[in-house]
């Protein structure tokens, strides 16, 4: 596994499920219900345990928490394959850009998210959790640019699967919440991406077909014989594999015997040769095993094709130019 994949899919998809909780507005009001304040919730990418004590951290006990919240986090805690999803990863996709690109299709996994609300008062985090909450029934479907170069745009479904409530007092109960935490716990529907190549690279941009003559009893094979062999094949005999001529897995008829190059050409065959077995003379008793043969067929069609136009890939509308020519 030398490719080197710089798609960063697990990045994007942090970023945007980090995206859809930036622009959360908390309202508060007076008692006479007009509008007290407005105000951005930030948001970081933090570990929960990290980040509630960061907010705690007060060696002179001075610091006012209230004063920093409220605030989000939120953190991936882990991925993992799901098989429900699963597409043919044998199957490419194309595209074009400077060249020709393509890709395998993608490995679906399950992405598990946390997002923890920390505030000062009930108010806050009622009102913040209310402003997420209704966009997931139990789902919310986010599009996401994964492979920019690739032109693959993915609907993504974020999935609220539950939600969690803490309370952290200053003291005892009795006294007043010092934070009050929220955890929602999402799954996104994600995938993970190979590496993008180049397609133009390999293509098959010229094809030759050539369609010979049926073998025939009258065709002339030529095998080419172990020189280790003894004896001399006479024309017109037949030749056997087997133990006899009348019980022989495979005969035919000598035409031509060449002893000095050991190839020995043969006609009316019937059965199969093995390269492993003796080609046994009938008369003669020659014996010889064989290492190829090679048929001496006539070549009757020729189809060349190439694409129309001559630059066309897999990526854009072409044509084939075909040419077929006939031989006697």
């Amino acid at each position: 596994m030398a490719v080197t994949n710089q798609n960063r899919i697990i990045r994007k998809i942090i970023v945007a499920f980090g995206n859809l909780f930036n622009n959360i507005t908390l309202v508060r009001y007076n008692e006479n219900q007009t509008e007290q304040e407005r105000f951005l919730v930030p948001i970081t990418y933090a570990p929960k345990e990290l980040y509630v004590q960061r907010l705690e951290g007060d060696i002179d006990l001075t610091k006012k928490v209230q004063m920093t919240l409220p605030r989000m986090s939120y953190e991936m805690m882990g991925m993992s394959y799901d098989s429900s999803r699963k597409q043919n990863t044998n199957v490419k996709n194309f595209a074009q850009g400077n060249h020709l690109l393509s890709q395998y299709n993608p490995v679906p996994y399950n992405f598990d998210f946390s997002l923890e609300i920390y505030t000062r008062n009930h108010e806050d985090v009622h009102s913040i959790v209310e402003t997420i909450i209704p966009f997931f029934t139990p789902d919310y479907t986010l599009n996401v640019n994964l492979i920019p170069e690739m032109g693959v745009v993915k609907e993504i479904p974020i999935i609220l699967n539950s939600t969690d409530r803490e309370v952290r007092y200053e003291g005892d109960r009795e006294s007043d919440p010092r934070m009050i935490i929220w955890t929602l716990n999402f799954t996104v529907k994600g995938f993970i991406f190979g590496a993008v190549s180049d397609a133009s690279k390999g293509l098959i941009t010229h094809s030759i077909t050539s369609i010979y003559n049926y073998i025939s009893p009258e065709d002339t094979i030529n095998f080419d014989l172990e020189p280790g062999g003894t004896g001399d094949y006479r024309t017109g005999e037949y030749v056997y594999q087997g133990f006899t001529l009348g019980t022989a897995t495979a005969t035919a008829k000598v035409s031509v015997w060449d002893a000095t190059n050991h190839i020995l050409s043969l006609v009316t065959l019937d059965g199969n040769f093995i390269s492993s077995l003796p080609i046994i003379g009938s008369t003669s008793r020659a014996n010889y095993s064989f290492t190829s043969y090679t048929p001496t067929l006539g070549k009757q069609v020729q189809i060349d094709i190439t694409p129309n136009p001559a630059n066309a890939n897999a990526a854009s509308v072409w044509t084939a130019n075909t040419v077929i020519t006939e031989y006697p």
